[in-house]
């Protein structure tokens, strides 16, 4: 398995979070970036390692920073369903279909 997909609303949430870090401070939107880059190497190359949730979802907590990524493991590719805040609405992405 060698590819990422994005659930719109996850994208969204990514965008928003590297944007807030960065308004922040100069440089930590960047930070969190890279911290979501290596997180999803990490998670390609082992999707099974990390926590379930609730089926078929799991979850990779993101070092240093307070979210987590949320995802499904699809026949050919990792579908990203959440950037996540560990404090607010939890589980609010279960409603997000895997495709």
């Amino acid at each position: 398995m060698n590819s990422v997909k994005f659930y719109p609303d996850a994208k969204e949430e990514l965008i928003s979070a590297i944007q807030y870090y960065e308004n922040c401070q100069a440089g930590l939107g960047s930070r969190f970036r890279v911290a979501i880059e290596l997180a999803t190497q990490k998670i390609l190359s082992s999707p099974f390692t990390y926590r379930t949730l609730k089926a078929p979802f799991r979850r990779y907590l993101v070092p240093k920073f307070p979210y987590s990524i949320v995802y499904s493991i699809e026949p050919n590719y990792i579908l990203i369903i959440a950037i996540a805040h560990n404090k607010r609405k939890p589980h609010y992405w279960l409603k997000r279909k895997p495709y």
